[in-house]
């Protein structure tokens, strides 16, 4: 992936589309508090793991958050994942996030709930559910990529590089695609 980066500026948020800005005030044990804060959609997370090739399926992309606070990262290594913005099951949020952006067809009933939890609690306290998924080469249907504007590129991880990706603290990753590592380390080394 290249990324060639020009005319980077901040500009103050006024009307938002995924993010509002907001102050908050409250009173926490008898003392005035003010936060600043972001309201943000939740989100789901996949991790994909394909078993012909013994490799995890990830996502690349350019990340403008992430470059603003250290220029050295032209991408991050994230899994395929996508906000929940639609009143359909977070399963099929995932299922439709696995198509768009890497191409494959998994089948519902296969995609597995690991857990939820919060993610940016200092800033948007955002709900991130994370889920599994097991894919071949029989189930892709295009090259995935995203979806619009979306320059998505896709990355197969061998499963006996985790260790070693996990500490590289060159790449930009998420906490939810590490945590999904040693999740699967424990829970599905065997497949």
């Amino acid at each position: 992936m290249k990324n060639i980066i020009k005319n980077f500026k901040t500009n103050e948020l006024k009307n938002t589309k995924f993010v509002h800005p907001v102050s908050i005030t409250y009173n926490q044990n008898g003392k005035d508090k003010l936060w600043e804060a972001v309201k943000s959609f939740d989100s789901v997370a996949v991790l994909l793991y394909h078993e012909e090739k013994d490799a995890f399926l990830l996502v690349k992309q350019f990340r403008a958050p992430v470059y603003l606070n250290d220029e050295s990262h032209l991408c991050t290594y994230e899994l395929c994942a996508g906000i929940i913005d639609k009143e359909i099951s977070l399963a099929q949020i995932v299922k439709e996030e696995i198509d768009e952006e890497c191409g494959y067809d998994v089948a519902l009933e296969s995609i597995e709930k690991i857990t939820s939890f919060y993610t940016n609690v200092g800033v948007s306290g955002g709900c991130q559910s994370l889920f599994f998924a097991t894919i071949n080469e029989s189930m892709k249907i295009h090259n995935g990529g995203g979806i619009n504007d979306e320059e998505i590129d896709l990355m197969f991880l061998p499963l006996n590089k985790i260790e070693e990706f996990l500490y590289d603290e060159s790449k930009a990753k998420t906490p939810g695609l590490m945590f999904s590592f040693y999740w699967f380390l424990k829970n599905k080394r065997t497949l």
